[in-house]
């Protein structure tokens, strides 16, 4: 049975989130997303002015008249919100994990997507794809997946994004719109990310906290603890020389990171637990729509 606790979170992240996709996102989801291409819609008899590079010369042939294929705007997306809950997402140093900012981000996305008639789907990952659920409509649908990404308990701690990224390619039978939500805390899944970039419009969301990027100057030592490995350490917070070597590192791993989707192919934005996480995607959107014009 899901705990009234969660069911009260839901419901609160559909309030918040609602009212953000009414008055902000909303607007800036659809300027970015309304149906690239064409799809097939029937077959009918040639009638003169058609353009003969849509004739379907196999049902010509095999009526003896002309026939011209029709093709309507496709408007229908599917959202694929692929989410990280690794050990290293449960962690944060604020009032919120980075596990819930990414609960809550995926949210927005999803009634953004939920009134624009799009399906969201939802793929949960570790160490590999840990549950998945293919993509449909409706509110009732998106509450479901908004509950289970927070109730969900994983059975893996680490992160191999590789795996978890094959396993979507395989899944998924049409392109997509995939939003991967992760702090991106791994290694080896370039070649991965580039394939599903290849298929599918892919769109990296780096979730950090700021204590994995700086220590407070407190003049003590801290016990660390890996949520993944379970490795711990004692660091000394008062020491400039590994607050400097702190931020260099992260510095240089977000660098990388970023030359990654580059790479890859794909856009990315930065969500950190101690900021609202609209604003972000909001300028992140802007910024996307104003390229695609």
């Amino acid at each position: 049975m899901i705990a009234k606790e969660v069911l009260a979170q839901v419901r609160r992240i559909e309030i918040r989130t609602n009212r953000l996709v009414n008055e902000t996102f909303g607007g800036q989801y659809l300027s970015v997303f309304k149906g690239r291409g064409v799809e097939f819609a029937e077959v009918r008899e040639y009638v003169p002015g058609d353009d003969v590079r849509t004739i379907d010369w196999n049902v010509t042939a095999r009526t003896g008249r002309p026939h011209v294929r029709e093709y309507q705007a496709e408007r229908e997306l599917t959202v694929i919100l692929a989410c990280d809950l690794s050990g290293s997402q449960f962690f944060g140093t604020g009032q919120k994990l980075k596990q819930e900012i990414a609960a809550e981000t995926a949210a927005l996305l999803a009634f953004s997507a939920l009134r624009n008639n799009d399906k969201v789907g939802l793929l949960l990952f570790t160490e590999g794809a840990e549950r998945y659920w293919p993509p449909k409509k409706g509110r009732t649908h998106i509450l479901t997946l908004i509950r289970d990404l927070l109730a969900f308990k994983p059975k893996k701690r680490g992160t191999r994004l590789a795996e978890s990224l094959d396993t979507l390619n395989r899944l998924l039978k049409r392109r997509s719109i995939v939003f991967l939500i992760s702090d991106f805390q791994d290694s080896g899944f370039g070649k991965a990310m580039r394939l599903m970039a290849s298929k599918h419009d892919t769109i990296g969301v780096v979730i950090k906290d700021p204590r994995e990027s700086e220590l407070p100057a407190l003049p003590v030592w801290i016990e660390t603890q890996d949520p993944e490995t379970g490795e711990r350490a004692l660091v000394n917070a008062g020491s400039s020389a590994l607050r400097r070597a702190l931020k260099e590192s992260s510095r240089s791993q977000t660098a990388e990171l970023e030359r990654l989707f580059r790479w890859a192919g794909m856009d990315f934005v930065h969500i950190r637990t101690d900021r609202p996480y609209a604003d972000p995607l909001v300028e992140f959107f802007r910024r996307r729509a104003k390229r695609l014009r």
